[in-house]
């Protein structure tokens, strides 16, 4: 068995074996100490933030996006939210439908009453009736992809008091540099993504640094920190983001001269920037 200071008090030990942190035998091996570790790192990051939402509005109401198996919302569940079942909601969003239906059935079987699920794409899930009104924190954790950019796309929309981020591939700006990589080698930065290792690590870089600007020129203060030590994974990066409701039109502006430096504005743009319709700079 587990040693007793390793896993908190009262924490569900058949999620543990369902997420495979714990063997079925309820041993903890190498690898699942190591997972554990994580889920604690991030709990640490979060827990003040629902901490705040719950004194400030009375309930707390978290969309996790792109949730997979929604690991990320069972374990918030169990550590936060199964204490404090009133008014407190967590909904994953997840496009696998098959994925939604086991999620369904772990939380019936655990008792978490508070978890809902949706299994449809975030952009038919902005005006969804399912969701409360109001949305005080959304996360996607290794949501891959341009997944994060729809959390972020969701956030907006729905003016989540906090953002929480742990992204993972970044493909899409990494294909639009392959792409343009020709007529880029004209200028010397350029050689900054020339080899293909080199690309994709750039462009995961690039992908998470515009992330950043888009959601400090809609009205967010950002953080970005590690998640974990690097020895425990490669998809560290963890960006925080809490709403002020005070747009920075510079930073909108920077990440403008980013795009066009990169030869991207006319692909990427639309990614990056939000319609007049939703809402845009202006905190209306």
């Amino acid at each position: 068995m587990p040693e007793k200071h390793e896993i908190r008090p009262g924490q569900s030990l058949e999620l543990l074996k369902e997420l495979h942190i714990l063997t079925r035998e309820g041993r903890l091996n190498q690898d699942s100490r190591r997972k554990l570790k994580q889920v604690y790192h991030l709990y640490h990051f979060i827990e003040p933030l629902l901490e705040e939402v719950l004194a400030k509005e009375g309930a707390v109401h978290l969309v996790d996006v792109g949730a997979g198996k929604s690991y990320l919302g069972f374990i918030l569940y169990d550590l936060f939210f199964k204490a404090r079942p009133e008014a407190c909601v967590v909904i994953g969003i997840e496009t696998r439908a098959e994925l939604v239906t086991k999620a369904r059935e772990l939380a019936a079987r655990l008792g978490f009453a508070g978890m809902r699920f949706l299994d449809r794409p975030i952009a038919a899930a902005l005006e969804a009736p399912e969701l409360p009104a109001r949305i005080d924190i959304v996360t996607a954790l290794h949501a891959c992809d341009t997944a994060t950019d729809d959390a972020i796309r969701f956030a907006l929309h729905r003016r989540a008091q906090f953002v929480v981020l742990v992204p993972c591939c970044q493909a899409e700006v990494a294909a639009w540099l392959r792409k343009r990589k020709g007529e880029a080698l004209a200028q010397p930065l350029a050689e900054l993504w020339r080899h293909p290792l080199h690309t994709r690590e750039f462009a995961s870089l690039v992908t998470n640094v515009l992330r950043c600007l888009q959601l400090e020129a809609h009205g967010y203060q950002v953080s970005v920190t590690e998640l974990v030590g690097w020895e425990h994974s490669l998809k560290n990066e963890l960006i925080l983001a809490r709403r002020t409701g005070r747009p920075q039109r510079h930073r909108g502006e920077r990440l403008k001269a980013i795009l066009a430096f990169l030869g991207l504005q006319d692909d990427l743009a639309e990614r990056f920037f939000l319609p007049r319709s939703d809402r845009s700079y202006d905190d209306r």
